[in-house]
């Protein structure tokens, strides 16, 4: 266990940890031997170029794509294959995606009470109660009768947000939650994010944003080819990065 604690960075317990993860997509590797570790209450931000690996190393997290070889850990506990023992983890894993992925034909509170009846067995009135709840955190609570489509993309991605805390997860994952939103929707997003790191939930968050990075995360870690290159707290990786790799990639972006 000491071998993960150190690599979560900062002496935290280790609440995910991937050890030796390779994955294929038929002859590309993209995934190269990666080992990670992140702490209970740590925000992890995965940046780097189109094609490095960020999104299918976040998707492996909680099964959505398996691995070839390897090994990941969520809690102390091996990632089941699949069955029951997959689904009830997958409920500790909360998950946002690029593409809100809510259901259309469903209200917008019944998308984030859905989860923990189901799933958890909660009752409905102690879930509609807990879904008003988060709502009125991210901001969308006046359009809980209203259905995805009557939303903007920024409100129907808090509504993803609140869906996914609705669960009650140990360890948030966001695969570039704002990439496909208007510029002016960005931000509100963002500030969701910024407001659920600060109040301590454990995040891994692939995106684009680097000043969401730079404000959020206890580390930044940059990824080039499968591999992770390069990893440090933000002030230290924006302002000295060590590689030629990152430091190629950061002029590019923090020029524009």
């Amino acid at each position: 266990m000491t071998t993960s604690q150190e690599r979560s960075g900062d002496g935290r317990e280790p609440l995910v940890v991937l050890s030796h993860v390779d994955k294929h997509f038929g002859d590309l590797h993209v995934l190269k031997d990666v080992d990670l570790a992140v702490g209970r209450g740590e925000v992890v931000v995965v940046i780097g170029p189109s094609g490095s690996g960020k999104s299918t190393l976040c998707r492996t997290i909680n099964r959505l794509e398996t691995i070839d070889s390897g090994t990941i850990e969520i809690d102390g506990r091996a990632l089941p294959q699949e069955g029951k023992a997959l689904a009830r983890l997958r409920a500790d894993v909360g998950m946002v995606f690029q593409a809100f992925n809510l259901f259309a034909h469903k209200t917008v509170l019944e998308n984030v009470t859905l989860g923990p009846v189901r799933v958890r067995g909660v009752g409905r009135a102690e879930a509609r109660s807990r879904a008003m709840e988060l709502l009125e955190r991210v901001g969308v609570a006046h359009q809980a009768a209203k259905f995805p489509a009557q939303l903007s993309g920024g409100q129907q991605q808090r509504v993803a947000i609140a869906r996914a805390l609705a669960m009650e997860p140990k360890v948030m994952l966001f695969d570039e939650p704002t990439s496909a939103l208007d510029p002016e929707m960005i931000n509100e997003v963002l500030e969701v994010m910024t407001d659920l790191a600060t109040s301590g939930m454990t995040m891994v968050v692939v995106t684009h944003e680097m000043g969401f990075a730079r404000r959020a995360a206890d580390r930044v870690m940059f990824m080039a080819d499968g591999e992770i290159v390069e990893q440090a707290e933000p002030e230290q990786f924006f302002t000295a990065p060590r590689t030629e790799r990152a430091k190629d990639f950061l002029s590019k972006i923090l020029s524009h």
